[in-house]
């Protein structure tokens, strides 16, 4: 598995801007106010996935002994929730993006600037979320290994050192 890379994730929150920005210039006049539900749900997982995040890098690491050995199968299903996650997180806060810019025009009237207002909470709540499963997909990755140079010593007189990681092809 790969890390995410931030171009497929702007990719996923740029179509969904258009996609809501069409959506509601379409449907504007029928369209109920925006809820704010979505945005406490963010906010939590958004909270959940740092402490997540924080509590396995410390495992992983050897920080935090206490509990069950950690599985490697759990840090693997855990990256891949971090990776649905800013998937996701990108998608609503496209969705808020799109929606928000449109009403940005009409802020003169009640409705729609109580909108606008949900819409960039709401987008401000997916940037948390996001950030927070980079974080975790973060923390899922194995720590690098320690540089043991006395097993790789030549031990002909020079201070020279072998790195096995490095080939030269010369």
């Amino acid at each position: 598995m790969t890390p995410t890379r931030p171009g497929p994730l702007l990719a996923i929150a740029v179509a969904c801007a258009a996609l809501a920005w069409l959506i509601v210039r379409e449907t504007i006049a029928t369209m109920p106010p925006l809820p704010w539900t979505a945005v406490p749900a963010l906010l939590l997982l958004a909270i959940g996935e740092t402490l997540a995040g924080r509590n396995l890098r410390a495992k992983i690491t050897g920080r935090k002994t206490t509990g069950k050995p950690l599985q490697p199968i759990a840090v693997a299903r855990t990256a891949a929730l971090a990776k649905a996650s800013s998937a996701a997180a990108a998608a609503i806060g496209g969705l808020a993006a799109g929606f928000g810019i449109y009403v940005a025009g009409m802020l003169d009237k009640d409705v729609p600037r109580a909108d606008a207002i949900a819409a960039g909470v709401t987008f401000v709540s997916a940037a948390a979320l996001l950030a927070a499963a980079l974080y975790l997909e973060h923390c899922c990755r194995a720590p690098q290994p320690p540089d043991d140079h006395d097993d790789d010593y030549s031990g002909n007189g020079s201070d020279r050192r072998r790195d096995d990681r490095h080939i030269d092809w010369h």
